[in-house]
């Protein structure tokens, strides 16, 4: 475990020196739904490829007229792994990037460009996603759990149903009470009913909290946003991404 942190101090201080301008052609090994639009893709990792648990890369699709069109993804697969893991919520209604990602199989090709990121793991704390805002910390709790530094870190997760939580089964092994749902439009007996609230948040926020990671859509950020100032909450304590 000390070999990978030490590994992760490398990386970091690489990817200081990474240029927007690299890019690298990857084929996909194996293209899947994990849900009714959200499709998985594993692909080739290039050599001495970095990146830290929470960041993504611009990724466009190598064939004629998508080279052009990228698009952010979040890397789900860990810093050391020998291949690279994308969850991507797909608008097959929308004439765009996720909706040709649709048509591609194994050993299509596509194009990863700049790393990037604001999420980095901190310390312990509170986990606030919407939807498929949840795919930054889905690298980083993952790697907690490799260091067997899981701790009392809390997930919270909004969505509008049960079958919209991404990797539902692998969060309530590795965080069990700490993993809490929030449902926009479908009630059931395990979890709560509604919008993100204060009154939802308080019992898993206090001014104690030393970090806030939060990820989500541009208005629901800005609604949990404000809920957390009144919930006095500090700014600085806030780490986020939108999504």
């Amino acid at each position: 475990m000390e070999k990978l942190l030490i590994q992760d101090k490398k990386r970091e201080l690489n990817l200081k020196n990474l240029g927007a301008s690299n890019q690298h052609i990857v084929k996909i090994k194996s293209i899947k739904y994990i849900t009714q639009d959200v499709l998985k893709i594993v692909t080739e990792k290039p050599p001495a490829y970095e990146f830290i648990p929470g960041q993504a890369t611009n990724v466009s699709i190598n064939k004629y007229g998508w080279k052009k069109e990228k698009r952010p993804f979040t890397f789900t697969s860990l810093p050391h792994n020998e291949y690279l893991n994308f969850i991507i919520k797909t608008y097959p209604s929308h004439n765009g990037v996720t909706n040709e990602l649709l048509r591609l199989g194994k050993d299509d090709e596509l194009i990863l460009h700049d790393v990037f990121g604001a999420i980095a793991y901190k310390g312990e704390g509170v986990f606030i996603a919407g939807g498929a805002g949840v795919t930054p910390f889905i690298s980083i709790i993952k790697y907690l759990q490799l260091l067997n530094k899981i701790g009392n870190n809390k997930l919270i997760l909004a969505n509008k149903t049960k079958d919209d939580i991404l990797f539902a089964k692998e969060f309530e092994k590795l965080l069990g009470g700490n993993f809490i749902n929030i449902l926009s439009e479908e009630k059931t007996d395990e979890y709560a009913f509604g919008q993100i609230t204060e009154e939802f948040l308080e019992p898993f926020i206090n001014s104690s909290v030393k970090n806030i990671y939060l990820c989500g859509p541009p208005p629901m950020m800005e609604s949990v946003e404000m809920q957390l100032t009144n919930l006095n909450i500090k700014k600085v304590t806030i780490i986020k991404e939108e999504f």
